[in-house]
């Protein structure tokens, strides 16, 4: 028997000629409209399984007004968890049939010129926003097109937002130290424009406030999430003569930072001075002392923020969900009895 394969030339006129109907009647029949009847809809589609037709899907979408893809803006693609939340996201989107675009939009101008060019151009039907709350990105979301925020607090702005319970996070890891013994306990916090950056150091403040244990402001520092930072954290703290025990520090990268400026001064950890991160970034183990950190689930971020934004595009009107989720304390050798 002879296969029959796809003609890749083959036009919907050709499929209209053989069923003996209009190309407007195929293009009906192919997007599932109801203005079609059952015998009309019997010859078209005997037409299309005989010349073994395969419509142009794109074509197909760009008619019905789709484009089955989303579009993910992060402050940068370098950092750790950027890029996982959007592994996750994309993983998620394509099992559901869309394609997801990543860009770089590190403030809120870059934000203004990719949302021209994707979501004017109807390239994108829908956006996922990583720290939407960093600067004035949030305030120019086009107002017709769904969006997930990631990593910020619920707000009116997005059909549903996805982020960790930072302030839960920030208890615990505080919790911790608190626990071996420590009061003296300095934080290194990330920008406080960012909503994680906030609710973790809330987190440790209420911490010790449970414990009875006052907050001193001298022993809070703000840092920029780069091992940098953590380093120069160390060193102005010295300089001022500032001491404390343990650190917790916001995510790993400032917590690595520290912990060698805290060697070159000769106060080794854990003996000296106990260190916790945030993240459980995949070296945090690797480190000599493996690194005590909150485990964060930054794929399943973006497999949720993807989840969200395909119902919001799929079924207009459903409900708002906002969902937190949980993190882990991993102790491995950066902590100790004070």
């Amino acid at each position: 028997m002879t296969k029959v394969v796809s003609n890749p030339r083959l036009t919907i006129r050709d499929v209209a000629t053989r069923a003996g109907v209009s190309h407007q009647t195929v293009s009906r029949v192919i997007n599932q409209s109801e203005r079609v009847g059952a015998e009309t809809r019997r010859r078209v589609e005997t037409a299309i399984a005989e010349l073994r037709y395969r419509p142009n899907a794109v074509a197909r979408d760009m008619a019905l007004g789709r484009t089955h893809t989303f579009a993910c803006m992060a402050p940068n693609l370098t950092d750790y968890t950027f890029a996982n939340i959007i592994e996750g996201a994309t993983t998620e989107a394509q099992l559901h049939g869309y394609y997801l675009i990543s860009a770089c939009a590190p403030n809120d101008e870059a934000f203004t010129r990719l949302v021209d060019q994707l979501i004017a151009t109807r390239r994108a039907e829908g956006m996922i926003v990583i720290n939407p709350y960093a600067d004035g990105r949030h305030s120019r979301m086009p107002a017709n097109v769904p969006a997930v925020f990631v990593g910020a607090r619920p707000r009116e702005e997005a059909v549903g937002s996805i982020a960790l319970d930072d302030v839960k996070g920030g208890m615990i890891a505080t919790q911790h130290l608190i626990e071996l013994g420590h009061k003296a306990i300095a934080h290194l916090t990330g920008p406080l424009s960012e909503d994680c950056a906030q609710d973790r150091r809330t987190g440790y403040l209420r911490a010790l406030q449970d414990a009875g244990l006052p907050s001193d402001p001298t022993l809070i520092q703000q840092g920029d999430w780069s091992a940098t930072a953590g380093y120069e954290a160390i060193r102005a703290w010295a300089r001022h003569g500032i001491t404390f025990t343990a650190l917790f520090a916001q995510n790993d990268l400032m917590a690595i930072g520290a912990m060698r400026a805290l060697r070159e001064a000769g106060r080794p950890v854990p003996q000296h001075v106990s260190v916790v991160g945030f993240d459980d970034i995949p070296l945090a183990s690797y480190f000599d002392p493996a690194l005590t950190t909150m485990r964060q689930d930054t794929f399943a971020i973006g497999q949720e923020a993807a989840r969200r934004l395909v119902q919001a595009v799929e079924q207009p009107g459903s409900d708002v969900e906002h969902l937190r989720l949980p993190v882990e304390l991993i102790v491995r050798q950066t902590t100790s009895r004070f």
